[in-house]
Order: structure tokens, then C-alpha cells, then sequence
């Protein structure tokens, strides 16, 4: 019998390791179905009535704020504060204005703009963290202060949206930058929505800033939600 030389037999294993690395390159990574399945969904804003509680510092001045705030397509978006306590310039300045700013851009039809569609990001996909999430990196089409550089997380059973973190593209004024944001979503009655927020700043003149913010839905679409849900 003849036996292959050591050139052969090292062309062989080099054909072998090439078309298991040809085989690897097909194997698609398992966030992308999960892509798939949150861009299939309708991610339209449903009407909600939400308690939140806000929270901020900066060095030494701290504030709080709650509000009961109101979202339908049809009024758009609008906030009461309920109760507030801690420094005014926070309260004003940062927790005031941010529910301000929110309404400004929801009034201006800035939302689609925001949109986690095609439109404005790729995704990449990049596998299956340990908690059992699809990951998938956000590259934003724009600079744009209502869009994110960072990742998602979703839910590998049916792409829903868990959590979105990463840097705003573009710094919202001349005052705040490098603003570092994680929101995270449950369902709740069906619909996909924000339970909380934790950002974090840099204020010119005045160092870091931190915020948090917090949802408690009594009702989505118009049908109540029972505490807790």
C-alpha cells in the first residue's frame, strides 16, 4: 500500500480545517432570528398612564420627583407633579426638563426618528450573553440626540425589547455631554414598555450628573393594570 507523503497528508488536514471554517462562516448567529422577530414587531408608542419617579444628583445636590405623566397619539404627551422635595436647581433644571424635553419631542414628531428600525441603525448581531439574551450592536445612520450608539438585548423567545444601553449620538446642548443611558422593558398587559432609566452625564462647569427614573403603569390602551403587573 502507498502511503501519502507529509505533504499530502498536510494538503488533506489544510482542505479539512478550510471547509470547517467554510461550514462556520454559514452558521448564522442565533441573534438573528431574534432580529428578525423584533423588527417584525409593531413598535408603535400604545397610550399610557404611568407614575414615574425620578431621581438625580450632581456632586452635592440631589432632587426627586414624582409625576403622574399621559401619552395617547391623538393628545400627545403630558406630565402633573404629584410630589418633589431635595434641591430646586436639580428639580428644574434636570428632572423638570427632561419631562419637558420629552414632550417637546413627542410634540415636535420626533419619536419616528428615534424609532429602532432600519431607518435609522444597523444591527449587527453578536450571540447570546449569559442571561440567555440575544445582544445586537447599534450603529445609528445619524448623529442625532434622539438616537443611540450601543446595544440592545432581546428576548430570544419572540425578539421582544428587554434593554437598550450605549452613548447618545449626539450631545443634547452645549451644557450636557457623553451621555450614557440604560433603559429597560418588560411586558406588561401585552405592550413592550420602559420600566427604568439610569443616565448618566457630564454638565459643563459642574462635573457628573446621574439620574434614574422609574415607571409604575395603572393603565395601557385604556384598560387598567392591576399594581404590580
Amino acid at each position: 500500500m502507498v502511503r501519502p507523503s507529509r505533504r499530502t497528508r498536510l494538503a488533506v488536514s489544510l482542505m479539512a480545517v478550510a471547509c470547517a471554517a467554510g461550514v462556520r462562516a454559514t452558521v448564522p448567529d442565533p441573534a438573528d432570528l431574534s432580529i428578525q422577530q423584533f423588527l417584525a414587531q409593531d413598535d408603535t408608542q400604545p397610550a399610557y398612564r404611568a407614575v414615574r419617579h425620578l431621581e438625580a444628583e450632581n456632586g452635592s445636590r440631589t432632587g426627586w420627583m414624582d409625576a403622574v405623566t399621559e401619552y395617547a397619539p391623538d393628545s400627545g404627551f403630558r406630565y402633573w407633579i404629584t410630589a418633589e422635595g431635595g434641591s430646586g436647581y436639580i428639580r428644574t433644571k434636570v428632572l423638570k426638563a427632561m419631562l419637558d424635553g420629552e414632550m417637546a419631542v413627542i410634540a415636535q414628531g420626533e419619536t419616528k426618528r428615534s424609532s429602532l428600525d432600519p431607518t435609522n441603525y444597523k444591527f449587527q448581531p453578536n450571540g447570546i450573553d449569559r442571561d440567555g439574551l440575544a445582544n445586537v450592536l447599534l450603529s445609528p445612520r445619524r448623529k442625532e440626540r434622539v438616537l443611540v450608539s450601543g446595544m440592545m438585548a432581546l428576548d430570544t423567545h419572540d425578539g421582544a425589547l428587554v434593554r437598550l444601553q450605549g452613548r447618545l449620538a449626539k450631545s443634547p446642548s452645549f451644557w450636557i455631554k457623553n451621555v450614557d443611558i440604560v433603559r429597560r422593558y418588560q411586558r406588561v398587559d401585552g405592550a413592550v414598555v420602559p420600566v427604568s432609566l439610569k443616565s448618566t452625564a457630564q454638565v459643563r462647569f459642574l462635573g457628573d450628573a446621574t439620574l434614574y427614573m422609574t415607571y409604575a403603569y395603572s393603565e395601557i390602551d385604556g384598560r387598567a393594570i392591576e399594581p404590580g403587573r
